[in-house]
């Protein structure tokens, strides 16, 4: 059986390919070039329009410099600044940037704002409550607490004497650390009567105010017209006072013209 043939054998097809002219050529190589870049542009101006609707900026390290110079720094870089609440820190002096956000080195659209929080210095110490302790113990609390216990006070008291009644600012008090405390100490309820020692020599005066349960201050010594020399011309606090054991009584000695 033969099939006819509708095809040339192999070896007579030739093969033609489209002649293009140098004109031609070049039209297509500028559509092709103008379609890679129009792809290009595309993507450029819908995925990352950023880079090109606004400048970016490095955000600069402002830690550690004051929050006026941080603020300075930033707004020349094209940032802008937002300077949040302060917080305690041991060891950045008050008023120093701690923290940023975005952190330095960040690549950032301009006109970003950058947060900063500075330091308050370190955290305050609440003075402690001693009252009713020894006096010894309530400065060793107050020093232990980070703060200075300055020399006590002692005032009259219906405590019992060597008691500490109160501090100054008082117990609960919020004070930065190595601020000065003090320490108020009882000498005990007023209940001796301040003796008379008017007229008397200075030994047998500092001999009556010591029976007493007292003790002898200042010794001052002036000329008085009418006293005998030697002799205690004034007293202070004054005879009938009611004082604490352990008060002291100044006296005035009267001494020769």
């Amino acid at each position: 059986m033969r099939f006819r043939r509708h095809m040339p054998p192999v070896a007579q097809w030739r093969w033609h390919l489209p002649a293009f002219e140098a004109r031609s050529a070049r039209r297509w190589g500028v559509y092709v070039v103008a379609a890679i870049l129009a792809g290009y542009a595309t993507a450029y101006l819908l995925v990352f329009p950023a880079p090109l609707l606004h400048g970016r900026e490095v955000v600069p390290r402002v830690i550690g410099l004051s929050v006026a110079d941080a603020t300075d720094a930033l707004r020349k870089a094209g940032l802008q600044v937002q300077v949040g609440p302060a917080e305690p820190d041991p060891s950045a002096p008050k008023g120093t940037v701690t923290w940023q956000d975005p952190p330095p080195g960040v690549s950032s659209p301009a006109g970003l704002r950058v947060t900063l929080v500075s330091s308050d210095g370190p955290p305050k110490i609440p003075v402690p409550d001693v009252v009713g302790m020894d006096a010894t113990l309530a400065q060793r609390l107050v020093t232990a607490a980070g703060l200075t216990a300055t020399q006590a006070e002692s005032v009259q008291a219906a405590s019992p004497p060597g008691v500490a009644i109160l501090t100054r600012p008082p117990g609960g008090s919020v004070l930065a650390p190595g601020s000065a405390v003090a320490v108020v100490v009882s000498r005990g309820a007023p209940t001796i009567p301040i003796p008379d020692v008017l007229g008397m020599s200075l030994a047998d005066a500092r001999t009556r105010v010591e029976m007493e349960g007292l003790q002898l201050g200042t010794v001052t010594r002036r000329r008085t017209a009418g006293a005998n020399p030697g002799t205690v011309v004034a007293q202070q606090p004054a005879a009938g006072t009611l004082a604490a054991p352990g008060t002291v009584v100044d006296i005035v000695v009267a001494r020769s013209p």
